[in-house]
């Protein structure tokens, strides 16, 4: 079982906005606001491991996903670099 598995299965009651294709790179959620935190070093590396170019993998991943609004549950973005 993931991390994000394992935040589903212990908070039934929430209904968590999954971004599609990061599911690993989910590293927790805000307590307060019941957003999924997702590590953007894991989502370069999830692209890059699909065969994307780094440059690509950055590009897409703001246009696409980072830069997305989709509401009061967007997940949050952790860039530890």
């Amino acid at each position: 079982m993931n991390l994000l598995e394992q935040i589903i299965n212990d908070n039934p009651e929430i209904e968590f906005l999954i971004a599609d294709g990061f599911d690993d790179a989910v590293i927790g959620y805000d307590v307060n606001t019941y957003r999924l935190i997702y590590s953007v070093q894991k989502c370069m590396d999830i692209l890059t491991q699909q065969g994307m170019l780094e440059i690509d993998a950055i590009e897409h991943l703001h246009y696409n996903t980072i830069g997305a609004y989709v509401g009061e549950n967007t997940p949050i973005w952790c860039d530890t670099n």
